[in-house]
């Protein structure tokens, strides 16, 4: 595959045309739960889209499988305010976005293999070709993946808050 801009956006074009494919979505969700690259029936559903470049294409496979566990057309936020739209009065919510936050690259898979189950739970879209950007700079030293995910979730968090106690006169 030629190596250019737009390579992610015809990937995840790719993947949105798998939608109504039980077969391919079937293959490309084996993925789940194992190492990225290492199950040969994704391959044909990943390799032909992806440059040759082996964090790329770790990254391909994470969110193929993610998009073949919730395969809906992709939302417009990055997880952080993903995340903040799930309606959940307990601190589980943010104990879990912080795990997240905090995991290690070989983990990142299974959180957002968690993250994704509890976004398709809630009805809530996925931006894909924003999550497969994220993942790509994920060890980045300055960890700005992180923050900009701590930001989405943080500010829509209090933003959510203080809309709701207008609505409340005031009261929490």
């Amino acid at each position: 595959m030629p190596e250019n801009d737009n390579w992610q956006d015809r990937f995840v074009e790719h993947l949105e045309s798998l939608r109504e494919n039980r077969g391919a979505l079937a293959s490309l969700r084996r993925g789940l739960g194992s190492s990225p690259g290492t199950v040969p029936a994704m391959y044909p559903y990943i390799i032909p889209w992806t440059p040759r470049n082996r964090k790329v294409e770790e990254a391909c496979y994470v969110v193929g499988s993610l998009f073949a566990l919730y395969p809906e057309a992709g939302g417009t936020d990055d997880l952080g305010m993903a995340f903040a739209k799930v309606s959940d009065p307990s601190d589980s919510l943010e104990k879990r976005f912080v795990a997240l936050l905090n995991c290690h690259y070989d983990d990142l898979p299974n959180h957002l293999r968690q993250a994704t189950s509890l976004l398709k739970s809630k009805d809530i879209p996925i931006n894909w070709r924003e999550l497969l950007q994220d993942i790509m700079g994920w060890e980045h030293e300055s960890r700005y993946i992180q923050r900009k995910w701590a930001r989405g979730f943080w500010q829509n968090k209090a933003e959510g808050s203080s809309q709701s106690n207008q609505t409340n006169g005031g009261r929490s």
